[in-house]
């Protein structure tokens, strides 16, 4: 989320050109997409299952962030590049009609998607986590404390 929410805005209002701020989140942006897979899928395997349906929620929600973030990292960053290599300037420079900045455009956004899906699948999890019962602390189950209660 700090990628989209400050980043992005910050190297877009700072840097000189569009062409070079887009470079700078396109080079964060993997880290991003291949740390979202790991922890989501960490996070579902070490997700204990409690009563009731919460934990197929956020056993769903770790995998849906998982797979966004695999499918924008894996399936639309590569198009994004292929696309980059017909250009040769800046994309912005191509007539608003070009195909390839239409093609540009269009993976963009669903760049955008999926790394959106992938916050607000996270985000749920999250706060899921957060409304799950909690394990009894250790101190509450050794015999000797609860019988000096």
């Amino acid at each position: 989320m700090l990628l989209a929410a400050v980043v992005a805005p910050a190297a877009f209002a700072v840097l000189p050109s569009r062409t070079l701020a887009g470079a700078l989140v396109g080079r964060v942006l993997p880290t991003v997409f291949i740390a979202g897979i790991v922890v989501a899928l960490v996070s579902a395997l070490l997700d204990r299952p409690q009563a009731g349906r919460s934990h197929r929620v956020r056993r769903a929600a770790f995998v849906v962030t998982a797979i966004s973030c695999a499918v924008a990292q894996f399936v639309v960053a590569p198009r994004i590049e292929r696309v980059r290599g017909e250009i040769a300037g800046p994309v912005e420079q191509l007539a608003q009609s070009d195909p390839r900045r239409v093609a540009f455009g269009r993976l963009h956004a669903i760049s955008v998607g999926w790394l959106g899906l992938a916050m607000i699948s996270a985000a749920a999890a999250v706060v899921l986590v957060s409304m799950s019962p909690r394990q009894p602390d250790s101190d509450a189950r050794d015999p000797s404390l609860v019988a000096s209660r």
